[in-house]
Order: C-alpha cells, then structure tokens, then sequence
C-alpha cells in the first residue's frame, strides 16, 4: 500500500500500532478525526512515507522520538490535538522535511532546541499555541530555506536573534503573544517580509519605518506600551531624544530629593493603614470586580475564545456542564470556561453557590475565578458560564490513578513523598482559610481527588465550589438534617449519611485516599 487516505471522518479509538507494518507507505491522512491515544512508536518503521497528516484530532501524550527515523518525510501534521511534554530532539534529524513542520495548538513544552536548524529545507515551521518558552534559538537562521514562521502564543522571552539578520526568503513571522521584549532589530526592515506580527510582548524604543514597517497593514505592534516613532498611521507617541531624556533625568532627580523626606513619612502611615484595612479592601475590590465583568463578558465572547466550543478545547466534563480550554481578551489569556448544562437539576443553584463563593474569597491555594457569565446564546435560551484561571497540570486523580489525560507530563510519571506531603498541605491551607479565615466560615463539601487542580508549579488549587455552603450561625454537630447527602459517593462524610449537618469537621476521605494510592 502506498497511499492510505481516511480523513475528514468520524472515526474514534486509538491508532493501532500495527501501522509499522505498512512500511510501503509514501503518504498518510488520518486527519480531522476523533482520533485519541498516544501516537504510536512504530511510526518510525515507515521509512519511506512523505506526508504525514494527524491535525485536528484528539492524540495525547509525547511525540515519540522514532518518528525521527522516517528520513523520506517531507511534511508532517500533528497540530490542533492534545499533545505534550518536550519536542524530540530527533524530529530535526529529518533533514528531508522541506514543506512543513506543523505542532500548533497543543500542550507542548520547554524551549525549541538548537537542532531545528538541521531543518535546512523547510519552508513553513508552526509551534504556535502551546508552553514553549526560553529563548528563540539563534540556530534557526540555519533554516535558509524559511518563508514561514509562526511562534505566537508561547512563553519565549528575550530578544529576537540578530542572526535571523541572514533568513533573507522568510515573508511571514508571527511572534506575538510572548514575552520577547528589548528593542525591536533593525534588521527586520531589511527583510523580504510581507506581514510581521510582534503584538503583546514587551518591546521597547523606537519603531523602525522602512521596509514591513512602512506598510501599517502588514504591521501589528499592539500590546507593546514602550514603543515609539514609527510611520504616523502607527499612531504611536514620538520617540523622546537625548537632550530631552537628561533634561527630564535632572529634573525628576531634584525633585525626588526634595521629596525624600515627606515620601519616607507618608509611606511609614501608609503601610500601617494600608495593612489595617488590606482584608476590607481586598473583599471590595473582588465583589467590585465581579460585578463589572458580569457586564463585559457575554456569551459571543466566550464562544470565540473556544472557538465555538470546539470538542478540541474540551478539557473536563463534571456533575453540571463541561469544561474548555479558551483564550480570551486582546492580551490573549488563556482560561478554563465552565459550561453550565442548565438542563441538569441542580446546575443553576451550582452557578449560583460558586459565584457567590468565590466572588468573596481569594487564596493562593483557591482556584481563581476571573468573572461569571449569565447571559443568552444565538438562539434566545439561557447561557451561565464560569471563567476560571486555567490549570495546566490537570487534577489529582489524574497523577494517582495514572490515567490518559491531557496534562500528563512525561518527566514525572509518578508523586513521590514530598510531592504528595506539599500536596496535602496545599488542600490544608485551602481547608484552613475557609473553615477560620473567611468573612463566613465555608464548607466545601464536594473535596476529592478530581477537584483538587495544580498549576505550572504543581502548586494545589482546591476548586469547584458548586455544592459549597456558608456557615451563617454554628449548628449542633449532634443535629439531624433531611437534606439529601451533599458531595460525592466515597468522598463524603459518614455522619453526612446519618443525617448530621453540614459543619467544618465533616472530614473527607480524599486526604486519606490521596496518601495511601
């Protein structure tokens, strides 16, 4: 077999790994799927296959390494699907790649390494849309053949390589979204580029006006506040000069020394009063915040940072909607959009208990919640949505039991000891602030595993607050209640069962099932 196309179809299940065996095969389309599973390491028998299309499924896990043994190919796909950890080094031993490279919209991290400029014939190069971060590699001007470049939406940082001076062909570069800062190169005019896209990072300094910087169109430099100069339709402020800077510089000098005094008083009183009423301020503030985002984020927002809540975005499915990865707001945040399924009993008194639980509490160890949406959808029906800080690193039960999941990082395969101690005085943290520390004591009621989210740092959040309530007097721990049972099945309580009310010393028994599995 030669060519085996089956794109643009339905199909679901994993790839099996007796796809080594056709190892006849020039070209490969299983493209825009419900594929999930890991990518199988026999992909690496196909020595002779060209093109390789995967994009738009649902793989997870690695890339495997052997894929770097397929040295006839010339084009592979693997954007728009879940995949993560590092990029292989071996993926840029292929020296025959010449047409495209494509990993966009995936969980992939780490830096780019040097290794890429082997890619000596490659014309088009996307690793937009993941983790990446470190620097932009100087190597990559190895790659003489480029005309297309785009790394938006990552973590870079630093200063754009000047040996990217020498990749004279390339025509597209979308750098944005990142955190490059410095000045913007000169040498950027002096390329052969037709559109130039460095918004929302942190450039700084003068705009260049000759070259792409001449054309306003093919230019995008928003979100970049420390930039001056450049063509007037940029409408950017002007560029102060030298002589104004030392002016301004003695100016400002004598004027903080004849302030030092009265600053050095001032900020004495102020710290005091400032941490007297720090609690008070932050409650308002939070409350505030809220209210006015209820009024800026609606329904058509919320659709386009998922992209329609595209199945590719979707991150978790609870007792009262789903879960999706989205991007949101000009400086391209990514956050977690719970969707209410309002048809589930239950589902809008949950939006409710988490709104107003969170609107009023902030803790390292809480997940954050951004805003609350209710609103209406394209056809008139009722739409509530909550928007969390995004937790890359998925949730507990996840790390304990092992399972597929879209977060699993490859260098950490199991908790070790003092992973699982930090772990358990995250929650604790968590548990002790709302039990003694908030305005009204809070009892979650719903702790377990799956709600129990880590961040880039592995740090603990304890999250969905949906079934939480407010302790407004102390009860009698010896009370009876015919309320239904709060919580999960195997993580509640057992005086809960009894009938005992609801109280901070209903203890689950996810601490005890986290330490022990």
């Amino acid at each position: 077999m030669l060519l085996l196309v089956m794109d643009g179809n339905k199909f679901t299940g994993t790839i099996p790994s007796d796809i080594g065996n056709l190892q006849k095969l020039q070209r490969l389309f299983l493209n825009n799927n419900k594929l999930s599973g890991r990518l199988p390491i026999t992909l690496g028998n196909l020595s002779l296959v060209s093109d390789m299309h995967f994009e738009n499924n649902r793989l997870h896990g690695t890339i495997p390494s052997s894929i770097g043994k397929c040295k006839n190919l010339n084009l592979l796909d693997l954007s728009q699907n879940n995949l993560n950890g590092p990029i292989p080094k071996q993926l840029f031993a292929i020296s025959t790649l010449s047409i495209s490279l494509k990993l966009a919209r995936n969980f992939l991290i780490g830096s780019l390494p040097s290794e890429v400029g082997n890619l000596v014939h490659l014309a088009e190069l996307d690793i937009s849309e993941n983790k990446l971060s470190g620097e932009i590699p100087s190597s990559l001007s190895s790659c003489t053949s480029l005309e297309y470049l785009y790394m938006e939406g990552n973590f870079f940082q630093g200063v754009i390589p000047t040996s990217l001076s020498t990749s004279r062909g390339i025509q597209v570069m979308d750098l944005s979204r990142n955190k490059l800062s410095g000045q913007i190169p000169n040498f950027l005019d002096k390329l052969s580029l037709e559109n130039l896209n460095l918004s929302f990072n942190d450039f700084e300094g003068e705009v260049p006006t000759k070259g792409v910087f001449a054309n306003a169109s093919a230019l995008s430099i928003v979100g970049n506040k420390r930039l001056c100069g450049g063509i007037s339709k940029l409408k950017l402020p002007r560029c102060v000069t030298k002589g104004n800077k030392k002016m301004k510089s003695h100016l400002a000098i004598k004027i903080l020394v004849s302030m030092a005094c009265v600053i050095l008083a001032v900020t004495t009183v102020s710290f005091f009063l400032f941490y007297w009423h720090k609690n008070r301020r932050n409650e308002t503030t939070s409350g505030s915040y809220l209210r006015k985002s209820l009024l800026k984020v609606s329904y058509q927002m919320l659709l386009k940072a998922t992209d329609g809540f595209s199945t590719a975005n979707l991150i978790g499915v609870g007792s009262f909607g789903s879960v999706y990865k989205g991007i949101l707001g000009e400086d391209g945040s990514i956050v977690a959009v719970k969707v209410l399924n309002l048809q589930r009993k239950g589902a809008s008194r949950s939006f409710i208990s988490e709104c107003e639980t969170l609107k009023n509490i902030r803790h390292r160890n809480l997940v954050k919640i951004i805003t609350c949406c209710s609103s209406v959808d394209f056809h008139g029906n009722d739409f509530k949505a909550l928007v969390y800080e995004f937790m890359p690193n998925g949730n507990l039960e996840n790390w304990l039991h092992d399972l597929e999941t879209y977060f699993g990082q490859v260098e950490i395969q199991n908790l070790n000891l003092l992973q699982r101690i930090n772990i358990a005085i995250d929650v604790a943290c968590a548990l002790n602030y709302l039990h003694h520390h908030c305005p009204v004591p809070v009892v979650h009621c719903d702790l377990k595993p799956s709600n129990i989210l880590f961040d880039y740092d592995m740090i603990a959040h304890v999250g969905d607050f949906g079934l939480a309530k407010f302790l407004l007097e102390q009860t009698n721990s010896k009370q009876s209640s015919s309320i239904g049972i709060r919580g999960t099945i195997g993580y509640t309580p057992p005086e809960y069962g009894l009938g005992s009310e609801v109280s901070t010393r209903g203890m689950s028994t996810v601490m005890e099932s986290y330490c022990w599995k």
